[in-house]
């Protein structure tokens, strides 16, 4: 959540962002149901000792509700990844992650050429209260940043 300076206090709020404020698109629509992306680098170089610089393309996490719906968005997905197996020809898709402030898109990350390359849960628990997780690592081509509050 961004601040301002209080008058007369002296005292000026940093600038920044919440982490529990932000959405994720896929393929244009808007998705329910996500917990967390985790690890999401933007952008990174290799720095061996060449002449040359390496993009480096990290994967990142989604963590996510296990949904009922078999015809929501990420479920038809998993479905497609699951039945493409090992074929080198992943189901892609673009995956869009927007960070918010007090309901204004502050920040855009648009992932193309998004593909899953693991699918894992939670732990299945007798004891527990807790939601399934469905943990997916996102594979990617490109990633464009854009802030379109700026």
């Amino acid at each position: 959540m961004s601040a301002l300076a209080v008058q007369g206090t002296g005292l000026k709020a940093v600038d920044s962002l919440s982490a529990n404020e932000f959405a994720v698109e896929l393929d244009g629509e808007r998705v329910d149901g996500i917990f967390r992306v985790s690890g999401l680098v933007t952008f990174k170089l290799e720095t061996k000792a060449t002449t040359a610089l390496k993009p480096l393309k990290e994967p990142f996490k989604v963590v996510k509700m296990v949904q009922r719906n078999p015809n929501a968005p990420f479920n038809n997905w998993l479905r497609e990844t699951v039945t493409a197996k090992a074929d080198i020809v992943r189901p892609t898709r673009t995956l869009v992650i927007i960070a918010v402030d007090d309901g204004v898109e502050i920040r855009r990350w648009t992932v193309n050429g998004a593909w899953i390359s693991e699918i894992g849960y939670s732990e299945f628990n007798t004891g527990s209260g807790e939601l399934v997780e469905e943990h997916l690592t996102i594979q990617w081509d490109t990633i464009d940043e854009s802030w379109p509050a700026g």
